[in-house]
């Protein structure tokens, strides 16, 4: 009997575990978000304030004390509190000591103190063990509970006991931790919220440049130069036509970029002989920024689409073919049909099709919801063996599209070439020099680089 009942002990669950008391320094906003948010995860909290006075905007269920009094009924402390208040911790030392200070702190700019808040935090309080946490996410995310976009929280630290605790409570909350090693991580961890968009600023920062020259390319071209030789207003052809020559264009040179730097890197290779030398920076903050170069040419190969959708409904393309139309009734001829121009055009929307199809593949299988579900080998034959072939598809579409108008002197105004033939200039680069590349006298070398083998050793760091 005995037995058995020992067996059924051991079989049922621990119903009195209870999480442990969690301390709170700061009332602020943040401070009552993340109280509020343990108290629904079943965390006993409390604040340590200069007011001991409950307030309405305390979570209900928490109590409010003193900070010395606080501190002593929590193992975990968490320091709501920015950086230039943090002296109060001085006389709270002894209290404080062995028990684990969460700091959750950020700065107004980037690298805003020689040493991060955090490490500042544990000279302050010698025998303390700080962890940096929570800092990513803010206290509307908290409020609200849409926490898709700040889901992950950075956790870093000295002590990997104290480290695991705060992991817990993390995961508790319904976030996912990241551990960051150290506490010598808390400086990029604290820069980490003010960074706007630091993968996106150079692929931003260059379509914008690039649109801007384009417009302007597309205006002397297309609009002042039939007013002045042709006395023709075609300023219209801004609102659809400029925009559609400009999109497909840069779709497809930024598309190119995206595979530029591969092969730059694989020249670069070739010629040092070995894979242990670092690419120049330049190089590696391009290659760090390909994914975004290349969701940002998706965006303006779907705006050349839409663009191409709404052609039959406008005006101008209505008035033209019906102009044609009683233009040929009145010399009682009809065209007879041009094969060759019919397959031209067909053969230009097919490719059209299977490349921004592919298109779309590819930036499909960047998000990271995809990509974490497929291996290695899976990624890098969608990104790069089908990435080359949508890079192949979208530059025949273009070469379909006008390849007859090259020689054509019609096609140069003030000797400027159609923007479309500029959008050919890089892709055709890169799939020259690829092809190249592919050769087996140059193929080989580069695999068994790849795999670890010097040719060059002085090169190797």
């Amino acid at each position: 009997m005995n037995k058995n009942s020992s067996n059924t002990m051991a079989l049922a669950p621990n119903t009195s575990s209870k999480r442990e008391t969690v301390c709170i320094f700061g009332t602020g906003d943040f401070g009552r978000a993340l109280g509020h948010k343990m108290i629904q995860s079943g965390y006993p909290v409390v604040f340590g304030s200069r007011s001991t006075q409950t307030s309405s905007l305390i979570p209900k269920g928490a109590e409010v004390f003193s900070h010395a009094e606080a501190a002593q009924k929590a193992a975990i402390i968490i320091i709501a509190i920015q950086r230039q208040h943090y002296n109060f911790l001085i006389p709270l030392a002894e209290i404080l000591r062995g028990k684990v200070l969460v700091d959750v702190s950020n700065n107004l700019k980037i690298n805003q103190y020689p040493e991060s808040n955090a490490e500042y935090l544990a000279q302050l309080v010698p025998g303390a063990k700080v962890v940096k946490a929570f800092n990513t996410v803010s206290a509307w995310a908290l409020q609200s509970g849409t926490l898709d976009a700040s889901r992950q929280v950075f956790v870093c630290g000295d002590d990997m006991e104290a480290k695991q605790m705060v992991m817990d409570i993390v995961r508790a909350l319904g976030l996912t931790p990241v551990d960051q090693g150290s506490l010598l991580a808390a400086q990029e961890i604290e820069n980490y919220p003010l960074q706007l968009f630091p993968m996106w600023k150079f692929p931003i920062l260059l379509s914008l440049g690039l649109t801007a020259f384009l417009f302007f390319y597309c205006l002397a071209r297309d609009i002042i130069y039939p007013y002045v030789y042709d006395n023709k207003d075609f300023s219209f052809f801004i609102a659809i036509s400029i925009p559609n020559r400009i999109c497909p264009v840069l779709a497809l040179i930024l598309l190119a970029l995206v595979y530029l730097p591969g092969v730059l890197a694989a020249i670069i290779q070739l010629y040092r002989g070995t894979k242990y030398h670092r690419f120049p920076d330049w190089l590696d903050k391009w290659m760090l920024c390909r994914k975004q170069l290349g969701l940002v040419a998706l965006a303006f190969a779907s705006l050349h689409v839409l663009y191409t959708l709404v052609i039959p409904i406008r005006f101008f393309v209505r008035w033209r073919i019906s102009s044609r139309i009683v233009s040929q009734a009145l010399n009682n001829k009809t065209e007879p049909l041009n094969t060759t121009n019919a397959w031209l055009s067909d053969s230009y929307l097919a490719l059209g099709i299977l490349g921004f199809f592919l298109f779309v593949l590819l930036g499909i299988t960047s998000l990271p919801s995809v990509s974490n579900n497929v291996n290695w080998r899976e990624f890098r034959f969608v990104q790069s063996k089908l990435g080359y072939l949508t890079l192949i598809l979208c530059t025949a579409h273009t070469l379909v599209y006008g390849g007859n108008r090259f020689l054509s002197p019609s096609s140069y105004r003030w000797y400027l070439p159609n923007a479309y033939m500029l959008s050919l200039i890089v892709p055709c680069i890169v799939l020259v020099v690829k092809f190249v590349l592919i050769f087996p006298c140059l193929d080989k070398p580069l695999t068994r680089i790849r795999q670890g083998w010097e040719r060059n050793p002085q090169y190797s760091e």
